[in-house]
C-alpha cells in the first residue's frame, strides 16, 4: 500500500486536516480483491498498535495468540516502559516506536489499533484514515461531539473500516437480546434503565516532575498543559471531566452502547437531556460519585436512564457480570441485559428464544476483533462502526454536558447542536494543543 504523504510533511503536519471534515462516502466494489487498501481473502493482515498499556496489552496478546487472524509488526507508545514490555511479547518481532506517526508511515501496516487515553482517539484515527489505514479504536470513540463528527467523515472520505471496542454488541448475549426484544417479545419498550457503581473519590497526591520513562508532553498531546500528577495518569485520566469524564463515559459506552443496539437507535438521539449529581467533596477527581441522567427520545419515543448508583433488578441476580446493565421495559413485559462489554449476559428466556422465519434477524457477531478483521476484507461495516461509535459517544458526552450545565438540555440529533443554547454549543468542541487538532 503506497503511502499518501512523503514521511517528512506526514511528520511534520497536524491532525487539523480541512478534509476530514468533509463527508464524501467511498464506494467499493464488493468483488475486488488485494485493492489498494485492502487485504485479499489469503493475505495477512499486519497490525500496527498504539498505546499498549490496559487494554492496548489485551489486543496485543490477543493478536499474538490468534495468528489466523492478523500479526502484528509495530508498536507505538510514549511510556519506555510499556514498549519494552509489548516489544517482549512480541519476541523482536515487531518495530517500536516512540512516536505515532512513524507507525503510520510504515506500508506494511494494514489496520491500525488504538488503545491510547480518550483524549487522544479522534486525532489517532483520523491521521490513521489519512494514512490509508483501517482502524480499530478503543471505546468511548471521543471526548466532544466535534470529534466524533472528524472520526466519522475521516473514515467516510478516505474508505476506512473503523470499529469501535464496546465489545458487548459482539456477544452472544446482545444478539439473544436483539432477536428478543426486537421480534416483540416485550411489546413496545417506552423505558430502558441502566445501572452503574459510583465514581471513584480520591487523588490527593502532590504535583511533580514526569517520570523518565514518560514523555508527559507527549501523553498530554491535545490536552492543554496540565502539571504531571502520578494520580491523573494513564488509567486515572479516567476520572476527569476533560479526559475521561467517569464511569457514563467508560462503561456507559458499553452498556448504552448495547442500549442503542438493541433499541436500533444507532442514528438517533435524544431529544432531551436532563441530569442531576454533585461534585466530590474531596481530592482531585471531578466527577460526581452519584449521578442520574434521563434522555427522552421521540420517534418513537422512549426513555432512557442511567442511574450511578441504580438499583440491580431481580432478574440479574443469578447473570454474569451485574454490577451494571440495562433492564428494557416494554408494555408487554421486560428483559434485563446485564454487562455489555466481553461480559455480557441475558436471561434464559432470551437465550431460548428463536426468531420466526419471517421476523427480525439480527446480525451475529463472530467476534469484535473477527468481525473487524472479516470487515477489512469485505468492506462492510461492522458492528459497532465508527457512525455507531459516535452516537454512543454522545449519549454519553450529553450527559455530562447535561450536569456540568446544570439544566434540561434538548439537542438536535441531525444537526449535532443544542436549540436555543449558545453556551452549550460552544462546549461541543475544544480545542486541540499545538500541532494536536482535527
Amino acid at each position: 500500500m503506497e503511502s499518501r504523504l512523503s514521511r517528512r510533511s506526514f511528520l511534520s503536519r497536524s491532525a487539523g486536516l480541512a478534509g476530514a471534515c468533509i463527508s464524501v462516502p467511498c464506494f467499493i466494489p464488493s468483488g475486488v480483491l488485494a485493492a489498494p487498501g485492502r487485504p485479499g481473502a489469503n493475505d495477512v493482515i499486519n497490525t500496527g498498535h498504539i498505546g499498549v498499556g490496559g487494554m492496548g496489552s489485551y489486543h496485543l496478546n490477543y493478536i499474538k495468540s490468534h495468528p489466523q487472524l492478523a500479526r502484528c509488526v509495530a508498536i507505538a507508545d510514549v511510556d519506555k516502559n510499556h514498549l519494552k514490555k509489548a516489544g517482549e511479547v512480541m519476541e523482536g518481532k515487531a518495530k517500536l516506536f516512540a512516536d505515532f506517526r512513524e507507525l503510520l508511515q510504515m506500508s506494511e501496516v494494514d489496520a491500525v489499533i488504538i488503545a491510547t487515553p480518550d483524549h487522544w482517539h479522534a486525532v489517532h484515527t483520523v491521521m490513521a484514515c489519512e494514512a490509508g489505514k483501517d482502524v480499530y479504536c478503543e471505546k468511548p470513540a471521543c471526548c466532544t461531539i466535534a470529534e466524533g463528527r472528524a472520526m466519522v467523515n475521516a473514515a467516510r472520505r478516505y474508505g476506512r473500516i473503523v470499529q469501535i471496542g464496546s465489545q458487548g454488541r459482539s456477544q452472544p448475549a446482545a444478539w439473544y437480546a436483539g432477536n428478543y426484544l426486537r421480534n416483540g417479545r416485550v411489546g413496545k419498550v417506552s423505558k430502558v434503565a441502566c445501572w452503574h457503581y459510583e465514581n471513584p473519590v480520591g487523588a490527593t497526591k502532590l504535583d511533580s516532575e514526569p517520570p523518565a520513562d514518560l514523555d508527559y508532553d507527549a501523553w498530554l498531546g491535545p490536552l492543554r498543559w496540565r502539571p504531571y500528577n502520578r494520580d491523573c495518569v494513564h488509567g486515572n485520566f479516567r476520572w476527569l471531566l476533560e479526559s475521561g469524564g467517569g464511569q457514563i463515559r467508560d462503561r456507559g459506552a458499553h452498556v448504552m452502547s448495547v442500549a442503542l443496539f438493541l433499541m436500533n437507535a444507532d442514528h438517533t438521539g435524544p431529544r432531551f437531556i436532563e441530569a442531576t449529581g454533585a461534585p466530590p467533596e474531596q481530592g482531585l477527581y471531578e466527577c460526581p460519585p452519584k449521578m442520574e441522567v434521563v434522555y427522552t427520545f421521540k420517534d418513537p419515543d422512549w426513555v432512557m436512564y442511567w442511574s450511578q448508583p441504580g438499583e440491580q433488578p431481580p432478574e440479574a441476580a443469578d447473570l454474569g457480570n451485574n454490577r451494571y446493565g440495562a433492564k428494557y421495559y416494554g408494555d408487554n413485559g421486560t428483559l434485563v441485559v446485564s454487562g455489555g462489554d466481553g461480559g455480557t449476559d441475558t436471561e434464559k428466556k432470551a437465550k431460548d428464544y428463536h426468531a420466526p422465519l419471517n421476523g427480525v434477524s439480527v446480525y451475529r457477531s463472530p467476534g469484535h476483533h473477527e468481525d473487524f478483521f472479516n470487515c477489512m476484507r469485505t468492506r462492510q461495516q461492522p458492528i459497532m462502526n465508527i457512525q455507531a461509535g459516535h452516537a454512543v459517544a454522545s449519549v454519553c458526552i450529553l450527559g455530562n454536558l447535561a450536569y456540568r450545565l446544570g439544566r434540561k438540555l434538548e439537542w438536535d440529533a441531525a444537526k449535532e447542536k443544542f436549540i436555543g443554547d449558545d453556551q452549550a454549543n460552544l462546549l461541543l468542541n475544544r480545542p486541540g494543543r499545538s500541532i494536536w487538532h482535527i
